[in-house]
């Protein structure tokens, strides 16, 4: 193969791939935390069998379904503050970090009025703190300080 078919994306390629990726992302997402309860547990289903799981071998489900909802939702963010660095590369630390927290308020407050979800101040924190992984992850790759 020759050297030239190899060659890496440009930048305007990678902004306008992490554009195209943003939108079905923040599709899956609403779909996620919009959806009734038991529609999104098909989705979602996985954190209360690592919480079966873990129960077998001793630990204690309730606490690990907190912790592990949690961590399900800061993973469910990452991707946000990642997509958000890579598609607008000249944007601040911290407008990445305003976004993630808005639309998780947002979301939590959609979620108020449909009746078989919870909203969570917690969700609040642990999506933002996803945001901000995604975030520290782009940035840090790139050594990028803004």
């Amino acid at each position: 193969m020759d050297a030239e078919a190899i060659e890496p994306p440009t930048a305007s390629r990678r902004v306008a791939g992490a554009r195209i990726v943003l939108v079905p992302y923040l599709v899956l997402l609403a779909l996620v935390v919009l959806l009734p309860a038991r529609q999104a547990s098909r989705v979602t289903g996985i954190v209360g069998w690592i919480a079966e799981a873990l129960a077998t071998v001793g630990v204690p489900r309730e606490p690990a379904a907190i912790v592990l909802e949690f961590l399900a939702n800061v993973a469910l963010f990452t991707p946000l503050g990642a997509l958000l660095v890579l598609a607008f590369p000249g944007v601040r630390w911290w407008a990445v970090l305003l976004a993630g927290f808005l639309l998780s308020v947002g979301i939590e407050l959609v979620q108020l009025t449909i009746p078989s979800r919870v909203s969570t101040l917690s969700d609040v924190v642990a999506n933002t703190a996803g945001t901000a992984v995604g975030l520290l992850l782009v940035r840090g790759r790139r050594g990028d300080r803004r």
